[in-house]
């Protein structure tokens, strides 16, 4: 398990667990999709890419519960998924 979850930290950074839950999901469908990490690391783990991209504040939720990166005005996101195709 990541260690990063078992702390309060992460879960207050983003508001809550069902937030959290919700970010790391969208951010990893758009990672699988072939989005670009925005950390620089040499880690193939999509889950630890997901979770320092949090704690180094490279993304959040937006208002319409949208992965948005905080760090460039120019991400670009993969294509909306419908979650019920899932």
């Amino acid at each position: 398990m990541f260690e990063e979850l078992k702390e309060e930290a992460i879960v207050r950074k983003v508001g809550g667990r069902f937030k959290l839950s919700t970010l790391i999901q969208k951010r990893l469908v758009q990672l699988n999709r072939g989005a670009r990490p925005l950390i620089d690391t040499k880690s193939t783990d999509k889950m630890a890419i997901v979770l320092q991209e949090i704690e180094q504040d490279k993304i959040h939720l937006d208002t319409s519960n949208e992965v948005r990166a905080t760090a460039s005005p120019d991400f670009i996101d993969s294509p909306e998924v419908d979650l019920d195709d899932i």
